[in-house]
């Protein structure tokens, strides 16, 4: 939600330029279409890890919150973000996994970044949604959001909590970068955030108009792991009724409503029809696996998160808007980098009802786990029949066919931070077996009467 609610900031801060299908791309090149499956999924994942390896804030080594191949613009050439650097911890750990990068080389940098998350500011344990790369102070995200974000918070502990389980059992040097990953998210003050024991979390606080945001965190969106992660925390926890009563609406959330034959099973916010981005499948689900996953009200999320994403791939295929290139092989709707109707760049939280032409790369890629021959069927035209669409970090942020061949060499670390782990959870479940088998998260799941057969978990 507070992506669609930031569209309008982030429009005003982008430049206007553009580019076409006939501008120089980098590292642009035709893939061979007898390329297989496994090829295609290791060069995307290496190329989305460049993002966070070679294009991170110099000083803190975080992520940047968008990088141009066009030029970089100045005045954000060292805003770093909180939920994409989570996002970019969990890439690094795939980097690893995958022989990318030296796990030695690894362990130095998230060192390094966790020395400087916990110098950088923090409002109640939490951190703001944007931080100075060089000295680690709040850079406003709003007027009013000047402060503490718990959702981005969430975003960055979920990496912060699977780079501790990745490097617990390990040497001396990565058993300390593990403890000060855990010190970290014991931070985290998640109760504040109930705004004096309301039954309910709210986004944002700020030291200077405390809570004038008013933001309640409610269900269906994005912000599920807000809600785990205060239930499993071992120093400021939540109970159960803030989740039922706060983010589940004590069942107020639930719908009947299907579309192509599939049931939506909740009501997401302001998208009840076909349902909402899709970064609403992938935020809280890099660490926190759906598969076989229950609580009071829903029988199995692996239902809820697959059936909005053969959702998004219907009305592609169905394409209502005739849209050149929609179908089996182009789709996914996210919010991203957009093109305006003068051909400038803006940004958009695209979603059938907010359907411009624009596909965004990321949402039908990050979809893998849950629609894997589909979301291999864009990987695969992308990468060998679209190679303008590809460049030094992978899928550009935001691409047209409709538009001949329209896209902007851009990059958002939210975006491209989804592509490695959600692939790897596909090929092999490492984070989500990393997080789930955290004993803080086993039993912050079981407080809130969560289930899995996956995990044991009953």
């Amino acid at each position: 939600m507070k992506k669609i609610k930031a569209a309008i900031l982030l429009s005003a801060i982008l430049l206007t330029s553009c580019k076409s299908a006939s501008s120089t791309q980098k590292n642009a090149s035709t893939v061979s279409k007898n390329i297989t499956d496994v090829q295609l999924m290791d060069r995307v994942q290496r190329d989305a890890l460049k993002y966070f390896w070679d294009f991170a804030e110099p000083n803190s080594l975080m992520g940047r919150e968008r990088y141009h191949e066009d030029f970089y613009p100045k005045n954000d050439a060292n805003v770093v973000t909180t939920g994409g650097s989570g996002f970019g911890l969990m890439t690094i750990l795939v980097g690893i996994e995958r022989g990318f990068i030296p796990r030695k080389e690894a362990v130095k940098r998230l060192s390094h970044i966790a020395d400087f998350l916990a110098k950088a500011d923090r409002h109640h344990g939490a951190w703001p949604h944007w931080l100075n790369g060089e000295t680690g102070k709040t850079v406003n995200f709003g007027n009013k959001d000047n402060g503490g974000d718990i959702v981005e918070t969430a975003f960055l502990t979920q990496g912060l909590m699977v780079v501790r389980e990745y490097f617990k059992n390990g040497n001396a040097e990565e058993k300390a970068l593990a403890e000060k990953m855990d010190k970290l998210w014991k931070g985290v003050e998640w109760n504040w955030y109930t705004r004096g024991g309301e039954k309910v979390l709210y986004w944002h606080w700020s030291p200077i108009d405390g809570w004038l945001m008013n933001h309640k965190i409610q269900g269906y969106d994005e912000t599920l792991i807000t809600y785990i992660l205060a239930a499993s925390s071992p120093t400021y926890p939540i109970d159960a009724e803030t989740y039922y009563q706060g983010f589940t609406r004590n069942g107020g959330y639930l719908t009947s409503n299907t579309k192509y034959g599939l049931p939506l099973i909740v009501k997401h916010n302001g998208a009840e029809e076909y349902g909402g981005p899709m970064f609403w499948e992938h935020y809280s689900y890099l660490a926190l696996d759906p598969n076989g996953l229950s609580d009071r009200y829903i029988k199995n999320y692996f239902d809820l998160t697959r059936n909005h994403a053969l959702i998004q791939y219907r009305y592609s295929v169905e394409n209502p808007k005739k849209f050149k290139g929609y179908g089996e092989n182009y789709w996914g709707l996210t919010a991203s980098y957009s093109r305006n109707p003068d051909g400038s760049v803006g940004y958009r939280a695209h979603n059938p009802k907010e359907d411009n032409g624009v596909i965004a790369p990321t949402a039908a890629i990050s979809s893998m786990p849950y629609t894997p021959k589909e979301s291999l069927n864009v990987l695969r035209f992308l990468y060998t029949q679209k190679p303008q669409f590809i460049g030094s970090a992978g899928p550009y942020d935001a691409t047209s066919v409709h538009f001949d061949n329209w896209f902007t060499p851009r990059y958002l670390a939210i975006d491209q931070g989804t592509i490695a782990p959600m692939i790897e959870n596909y090929r092999t479940g490492l984070l989500w077996k990393l997080f789930m088998n955290a004993p803080e998260i086993k039993a912050g799941l079981k407080k809130l009467d969560f289930k899995s057969t996956k995990y044991n978990l009953k």
